[in-house]
C-alpha cells in the first residue's frame, strides 16, 4: 500500500476519532443567571430565561427528559400548575420511552459514553415527578387525579428492585464475551428504596379528603414502615404531628403545611485507573452526586393569632437521590469498564501488530496505536447531566384548629436563628371535613 493511501486511512480514521470525541465532551451551556433568578424565588422570571437559552442548555436529540422536568418543576413553583402537570407528565413519557430503548437498544450501543445517548433520568426524578405531579392536581382541586399520582409513584418504588435485572444480565454477558474476567468489584452495593414517606403521607391526605379513612389510616401504617425499613435514608424520626392526622376533633379543623427547602444534588466526575495486560492502564470516569448546600434548618409557621409550630423534616430527597442512584451507578461502573477497556485492548492489539510488522507498516500501525491510546484516554467523559430544580428536602406539620379564616406567614431560618425569608399567607378560608393544605418553597 503507497504512503498516501496510508495517510488517507490514517487522516479519516483520526477525524473518526476526533468526531466520537467531541460528540461524547459536549457541554451545555451556564445555568448561572438561571440558578440565580431560583435563588431569588423569581420563578417566571427563571422560566423565561430557561426558554431563551434552551438550545444552549439542552440537546433537543438528547435532553428532553431534563427540560421537560427543570421546567416543569419551574412552573409549578411559580404557581403554573396545569402547565407544569404538563410538563412533568412530558417529561415521565421521555423517561420510560429513553428506558425501554436502553433495555432494547443493541449490546454493541452500551461501548457508546453515556452522554452520547438519551438522558433516560435518575430514579429519584422519575419518583418525585408523581409527587408534585400530585401537588399540582391539588392545587387545581382535583383529589382523584392526585390520588392516582401518588399510586403510580408507590408502584415505581416497587418496580425498582428488579428494573435493571435485564441490563446487568446483559452487560454480564458483554463482559463474558469480551473475556473480562477480572472486573474489579464496585463498593456500592444495589440499593433496596421501595417506600417513600413522603408519598405515603401525601396519600394519607388525599384518602382523608376524599372520605376513605382506612385506606388513609394504611398510608399512615406504610408510613411509619417506610422510616423502620429505610434506616440509611431516614435518618430522623417520624414527625410528631403523624400521629395526630387521622384523629381530629368533631367541630374542628385539620390545617398541614408541606415546605420544601435547598436544591436537589448535581453530578461530578470521579476518574479511576483500570489496569490492563501489558502494564498499561485505561481510564474510566464515573459520575458522582453532590449535594447543594443548604442554608435553611429551621422552618416556622406563625399565625397572625399568636400560634405557632415548627415543621419538622419528613424525607430527605438528597438521601433517597443518593441510594436510588447505587443501582445505576453499578451499571454504568460495569459498562465503564467494559467500555473502556475494549478501548484499552484495541491499542494494545495495534501495538503489538506495529512491533511485530516493523518498517512502514509497522510505524502506521504504531501511529493508530497512539492515536487510538488517546483517544481511549480523552473520550472517557462521565455523564454529569440532572435535572437542577427539585427540593433537598420535605419537612412538614398540622394543627387542628377552630373552622374560619387565618393569616399566617411560615419562615424559613438559617444558622443562628437567622431569618432567610418567609412567605405570608393572607385569609386563607380553613374549613371541617376537607383537605386544608398549604405549600411552601424556598431553594436556598
Amino acid at each position: 500500500m503507497a504512503f498516501g493511501t496510508h495517510f488517507f486511512v490514517i487522516k479519516n480514521y483520526f477525524l473518526s476519532l476526533v468526531l466520537l470525541l467531541v460528540l461524547s465532551c459536549a457541554s451545555t451551556g451556564s445555568f448561572t443567571k438561571l440558578d440565580s433568578a431560583v435563588e431569588r424565588t423569581h420563578y417566571a422570571e427563571s422560566i423565561e430565561l430557561l426558554e431563551e437559552k434552551k438550545y444552549s442548555l439542552y440537546s433537543a436529540e438528547k435532553d428532553s427528559v431534563l427540560y421537560f422536568l427543570d421546567k416543569g418543576m419551574l412552573s409549578h413553583y411559580a404557581g403554573q400548575y396545569e402547565e407544569s402537570s404538563a410538563l412533568l407528565e412530558s417529561g415521565e413519557r421521555a423517561i420510560e420511552t429513553a428506558f425501554t430503548k436502553s433495555v432494547s437498544r443493541d449490546i454493541g450501543s452500551y461501548l457508546l459514553n453515556d452522554n452520547m445517548l438519551e438522558y433516560p433520568g435518575e430514579d429519584y426524578e422519575d419518583i418525585y415527578i408523581n409527587t408534585f405531579n400530585a401537588l399540582n392536581y391539588y392545587h387545581r382541586g382535583e383529589i382523584e387525579d392526585a390520588l392516582v399520582e401518588i399510586r403510580r409513584m408507590n408502584n415505581k418504588l416497587a418496580y425498582l428492585a428488579t428494573k435493571y435485572d435485564l441490563l446487568v444480565s446483559e452487560l454480564q454477558q458483554k463482559a463474558l464475551e469480551e473475556k473480562l474476567t477480572q472486573i474489579p468489584a464496585n463498593p456500592n452495593a444495589p440499593a433496596k428504596f421501595t417506600d417513600s414517606a413522603l408519598a405515603r403521607y401525601l396519600g394519607m391526605l388525599f384518602y382523608r379528603a376524599d372520605g376513605l379513612y382506612d385506606d388513609a389510616r394504611i398510608d399512615n401504617e406504610w408510613l411509619r414502615l417506610a422510616f423502620a425499613n429505610a434506616p440509611q435514608v431516614y435518618k430522623h424520626s417520624p414527625p410528631s404531628s403523624i400521629a395526630n392526622e387521622l384523629n381530629i376533633p368533631k367541630g374542628k379543623a385539620r390545617f398541614n403545611i408541606i415546605a420544601f427547602s435547598g436544591l436537589s444534588p448535581v453530578k461530578r466526575s470521579m476518574e479511576m485507573r483500570i489496569p490492563l495486560p501489558g502494564s498499561r492502564w485505561v481510564k474510566i470516569a464515573l459520575p458522582e452526586l453532590e449535594h447543594r448546600r443548604s442554608e435553611v434548618t429551621r422552618i416556622e409557621a406563625a399565625f397572625d393569632h399568636g400560634e405557632s409550630f415548627n415543621l419538622e423534616l419528613l424525607e430527605d430527597l438528597n438521601a433517597v437521590a443518593g441510594e436510588t442512584f447505587k443501582t445505576r451507578k453499578n451499571i454504568i461502573y460495569l459498562k465503564s469498564i467494559i467500555r473502556a477497556t475494549v478501548k484499552g485492548l484495541s491499542s494494545s492489539v495495534l501495538d503489538s501488530a506495529a512491533k511485530e510488522a516493523g518498517g512502514e507498516t509497522g510505524a502506521i500501525l504504531g501511529l493508530l496505536s497512539f492515536i487510538t491510546q488517546i483517544f481511549a484516554e480523552t473520550s472517557e467523559q462521565a455523564d454529569l447531566r440532572i435535572s437542577r430544580y427539585f427540593p433537598a428536602r420535605a419537612y412538614v406539620g398540622g394543627i387542628n384548629l377552630e373552622p374560619g379564616v387565618y393569616s399566617f406567614t411560615i419562615k424559613y431560618y438559617g444558622g443562628n436563628n437567622r431569618e432567610i425569608t418567609s412567605l405570608r399567607y393572607t385569609d386563607m378560608p380553613i374549613a371541617e371535613n376537607v383537605l386544608n393544605l398549604a405549600e411552601a418553597v424556598c431553594l436556598k
